[in-house]
């Protein structure tokens, strides 16, 4: 055996945990996903009370998950046992499925806790609006509205959403107008007695950056595998800094110029149109890395075009979540920096895992980079036409 080859097999003994990661996040990627249309999203919920009205909670949800019996254990509905009533669900008229809510609205009504002043109230649904069956490749988010019996006004309040129904965004808006993000509830978790009345205290700026910047890095770490492999796709090309950096900065530029003009709804482009072009740029940077392995000059100027559609992407999150006024460009900035925090993020593990230890060895390119990207690829191209059929 030669000295690369026994080099070769050294490296394979003693990464064994890598290469088995390495296999887990293939089939988990490989999986059927399409980030809109499957992926379950928390409910988004605002709690108000005017100065003589019942407090009102808002709830913005997939009605089609909770209808089918999809809780938070299954992150993708494709993969749910319920998978198929919650496509036949989804393509009911928003007057058949609020039918089939109206049914379910009481057992959903015991998941959900609401006390004021310490005391539980009855809730009861007032109204709920469903979207016309629309675009496949995003998910229908309706929203019914739901009043408490109490017609007092409560100074505190506190709210709980049955963890089989998933997670909740919950946001407060204060008798005197301003809102309160009392932050993102899993598992059921209460939200603690909250002030009704006025703010209790003032958030800083640094505060409300960090929490977006979290938010920002967590939809790319663990959440956004397809934003992962596509980092990784910029990542392979060379072994050099200069491209790297290079395809990065057009790639950030990019996004941000999307991401602000999306939340600003100057630019709204379909989801059925963004997300398999967005699946096809991951197939595009890994094809490339295993033709060449030089910044060509067409590269940057590729890379910035899809980092455009990835902006896109990164802003449905935002809009969904409902970003308040006041927050508006602290909180665009936040989301931003967790990104490319999130971006960072997986460059630098992959440059531990492979670039401090291989890259000046000869067979890095034939053995890491052509086989990573070829795996990428694969990846990408069937996310292209998953989402092609999905959006059909």
């Amino acid at each position: 055996m030669t000295d690369q080859g026994a080099e070769w097999q050294k490296w394979r003994s003693r990464h064994r945990a890598l290469v088995l990661l390495l296999a887990l996040l293939i089939a988990q990627v490989t999986q059927p996903i399409s980030v809109k249309a499957h992926e379950v999203r928390p409910a988004v919920v605002t709690l108000s009370q005017d100065s003589t009205g019942p407090v009102r909670a808002e709830i913005k949800t997939n009605i089609e998950a909770l209808l089918a019996g999809i809780g938070p254990e299954h992150k993708d509905t494709a993969n749910a046992p319920e998978a198929i009533r919650y496509n036949a669900l989804r393509n009911l008229s928003p007057t058949d499925l609020q039918v089939r809510f109206d049914e379910f609205a009481p057992v959903w009504l015991r998941g959900i806790s609401l006390n004021l002043d310490g005391k539980p109230a009855q809730l009861a649904v007032v109204s709920i609006a469903v979207p016309a069956v629309g675009d496949a490749a995003r998910a229908r988010i309706s929203t019914v509205t739901l009043a408490a019996s109490n017609s007092f006004a409560a100074k505190t309040i506190e709210w709980s959403y049955d963890r089989v129904f998933g997670s909740n965004v919950l946001r407060v808006v204060k008798q005197d107008g301003t809102v309160e993000e009392a932050g993102w509830l899993q598992d059921g978790k209460s939200s603690g007695a909250l002030n009704l009345v006025t703010s209790t205290e003032h958030k800083s700026s640094l505060s409300i950056l960090a929490k977006y910047a979290e938010l920002g890095f967590t939809h790319i770490v663990p959440k956004g595998l397809d934003h992962i492999l596509f980092v990784l796709g910029l990542y392979f090309l060379s072994i050099r800094l200069r491209p790297l950096l290079t395809q990065v900065t057009a790639f950030t530029a990019a996004h941000s110029i999307t991401l602000s003009l999306g939340l600003f709804g100057i630019v709204d482009i379909p989801a059925s149109v963004v997300e398999p072009l967005i699946a096809l740029s991951i197939v595009y940077v890994a094809v490339e890395n295993m033709l060449t392995d030089r910044l060509q000059v067409w590269r940057p100027v590729v890379v910035f075009a899809f980092g455009l559609l990835h902006g896109l992407g990164f802003a449905g999150i935002l809009l969904e979540l409902g970003l308040p006024r006041e927050e508006f460009v602290t909180g665009l900035i936040g989301f931003n920096l967790g990104v490319e925090f999130g971006q960072l993020f997986v460059i630098a593990i992959a440059w531990l895992a492979t670039g401090l230890w291989f890259r000046n060895k000869q067979w890095y390119r034939q053995r890491i980079v052509v086989p990573a990207s070829l795996l990428i690829a694969a990846c990408g191209l069937y996310w292209t036409f998953e989402r092609l059929v999905s959006a059909a």
